[in-house]
């Protein structure tokens, strides 16, 4: 029997859909995008420009492990066109799904190829687990846009529809701790990025890493994983604004502080969107309840 054929889910991730009211197939008006995918989008654009501007990498978070590397400026410039069109065709809704899809596979190849290395020559440095779960955050948030795009695929389960969805919540949940681990094991330098208005810097420096840890746990157990969620995301661009976004007020602009801004924004609006996921989800929803997907 030959199926119907489901609406075209390539507008943009409605309101609707990352609540849980409707299917992954549903149809949403442009006004009906949520922030977070727009934000998402906007940032991903930033990347890409800013690799434009410099005809080079992301500095630290995407440095490329071969030295020396032949046409190098070809790859900055390719990696820059990825993410300025992939942010762009998110907020167009006939390129929204293919988009998504290229911007998944695209931060996958960054993880496995940029940063699963360095753990893996040097898995007793929590630096290099800082630099995997930063990029992963930021997967887990594109994760999260192409499972919703996509819906349920017949072949391939784990990344798409209520499955993708759910294991993009996983990582996320997975990597928070190696972001939250840094501020313990590199306090020193991390308490020097504190503004100096701010009393306690070594308190808030260990708050915050804490934070990270817990929202963690209570992603994983299922423990009020909404709260834990947004308020995790509303820490990273809380960070964001406090610690880079002074310095893009100087004049010439810093490279490394611009870089640095938009990264650390990109991490923040990928745990905004895997927020969003829980829309629908009481706040303080514990156990099956709390792992409700769209």
């Amino acid at each position: 029997m030959q199926r119907s054929t489901p609406p075209d889910p390539s507008p943009l991730v409605s309101s609707q859909l990352l609540a849980g009211n409707s299917s992954f197939a549903a149809l949403s008006s442009a006004t009906e995008r949520p922030w977070s995918y727009v934000m998402f989008a906007l940032v991903m654009m930033s990347l890409g420009i800013i690799g434009f501007i410099y005809g080079d990498f992301a500095l630290v978070w995407q440095r490329i492990p071969i030295e020396h590397l032949p046409g190098q400026q070809f790859f900055a410039y390719a990696c820059a066109a990825i993410e300025l069109a992939t942010g762009l065709g998110l907020l167009i809704k006939s390129t929204a799904r293919l988009s998504a899809y290229v911007l998944f596979i695209y931060l996958l190849l960054w993880v496995v190829l940029l940063k699963v290395p360095a753990v893996v020559a040097v898995p007793k440095m929590e630096a290099t687990w800082l630099g995997f779960g930063e990029i992963a955050v930021i997967l887990a948030g594109a994760w999260v846009i192409f499972a919703a795009l996509a819906g349920d695929s017949h072949g391939a389960k784990f990344f798409t529809g209520k499955n993708g969805v759910r294991s993009a919540r996983l990582l996320f949940a997975l990597s928070l701790p190696m972001i939250g681990l840094a501020h313990f094991f590199y306090s020193e330098q991390t308490v020097a990025m504190v503004p100096g208005w701010l009393p306690y810097g070594l308190g808030w420096v260990y708050l915050t890493g804490a934070g990270s840890i817990v929202a963690s746990i209570a992603v994983l157990l299922a423990i009020f994983p909404r709260l834990a969620a947004t308020l995790e995301a509303a820490m990273l661009a809380v960070i964001t604004l406090l610690v880079w976004g002074p310095a893009l007020m100087k004049m010439p602009v810093d490279r490394t502080s611009l870089t640095a801004f938009v990264i650390s924004l990109a991490i923040a609006g990928g745990a905004w969107v895997v927020a969003d996921s829980y829309r629908g989800v009481s706040w303080f929803a514990v156990g099956r309840a709390a792992r409700a997907t769209p």
